[in-house]
């Protein structure tokens, strides 16, 4: 399956149904007045956040939606049917841009989340509305309204707890891989992965926990360098960040401060997520420099850092431990500021 997370569709509401010219023409009721009926009301564009979705695959061909137009009027006074709606079904967490001006019109992050981004148009009046003492047979009526028209950017950001991150080659899918179903493509040269993996890691209380496996970052990826310029975006919603270094790599310092001034030159408060670090491939390394680098990168970056190794399994437990218990006291965090009035847009 292709992953296609940005997506430009065309949307319009259907064109309200005209109103009606019509008289009465029943039998012993002589200048029986005007009797056409209203128009129906156009049918309205609706988007909604779906379970079955995981990319916009389906907006690659089908670039277009248009609701159902009102029907028109009828005699005797009888109004038209109204325009069934149109609905779009997108991933949950799939944020809608009007594409002219940029404006976000919506960020559907809950499943089910649904809002009318286009509007049918109102129905035509028939006759019967322009009936006066002066006009006592008006043989005129409105048509119907065209519905409103939009160009969208959709944009899909994935909802993922966890976001492993580092430079290509870290061992990002193996370890996704190791603490998850997921399958992803593994070997041995950069750029591996072109496409966020998720994986669904079980808690030991049965519940599982997304992790999304973000594509390399490289120095640049800010500014459209490498792959990482596409898929930062899917970095925002996480809650908390897990940095993998491969300690076999000949500058893992410099590595991690790579990663780390890309995600302050992105902005929109990475740079502030909680982050784990983990160095990968101990198995691989001498103990003495792993030990080293470990002292070198807790002085650096002023958290604890876990001595992994997602090929041999080492390490996992006590990792996953910890990123149980940050999550936990996240979510804590977060019920705080709900508590005091204070919204947490990624996932609440």
């Amino acid at each position: 399956m292709q992953f296609i997370d940005q997506a430009e569709i065309e949307v319009e509401g259907g064109k309200g149904g005209d109103g009606i010219v019509a008289f009465r023409r029943e039998k012993y009721v002589p200048a029986g007045g005007p009797a056409g009926g209203n128009g129906g009301r156009g049918g309205n564009v609706v988007i909604e956040a779906v379970e079955h979705l995981q990319t916009l695959l389906d907006f690659k061909y089908n670039h277009r939606f248009q609701a159902e137009n009102g029907r028109r009027g009828g005699p005797n006074n009888r109004t038209g049917a109204n325009g069934k709606d149109t609905c779009i079904e997108v991933p949950c967490g799939t944020v809608v841009y009007d594409a002219d001006t940029g404006e976000i019109l919506q960020d559907l992050v809950q499943l089910g989340q649904s809002f009318s981004v286009a509007k049918g148009g109102k129905g035509g009046l028939g006759n019967k509305h322009f009936l006066s003492n002066r006009n006592r047979a008006p043989e005129y009526a409105l048509p119907g309204l065209p519905g409103e028209h939009f160009n969208l950017r959709l944009e899909l950001k994935l909802l993922a707890e966890v976001g492993i991150i580092g430079l290509p080659n870290a061992g990002k899918s193996t370890l996704i891989s190791a603490v998850s179903a997921a399958r992803p493509k593994v070997a041995n040269y950069p750029f591996t992965t072109l496409i966020p993996n998720l994986g669904v890691v079980r808690k030991p209380t049965g519940d599982g926990t997304v992790f999304a496996d973000i594509p390399g970052l490289i120095a640049g990826a800010h500014l459209g360098t490498g792959l990482g310029h596409d898929f930062l975006r899917h970095i925002e919603r996480t809650r908390l960040l897990l940095h993998l270094i491969d300690v076999t790599d000949a500058d893992p310092i410099g590595n991690y401060n790579t990663i780390q001034q890309e995600l302050q030159a992105y902005g929109r408060g990475l740079a502030q997520r909680p982050q784990i670090l983990a160095l990968n491939k101990i198995d691989a390394a001498d103990s003495e420099i792993v030990e080293a680098v470990a002292i070198e990168l807790n002085l650096l970056s002023k958290i604890p850092v876990f001595q992994i190794s997602a090929v041999a399994q080492m390490g996992l437990d006590s990792l996953l431990q910890t990123i149980w218990i940050s999550l936990e006291d996240l979510v804590s965090q977060e019920l705080e500021t709900i508590d005091k009035g204070v919204t947490y847009p990624q996932f609440l």
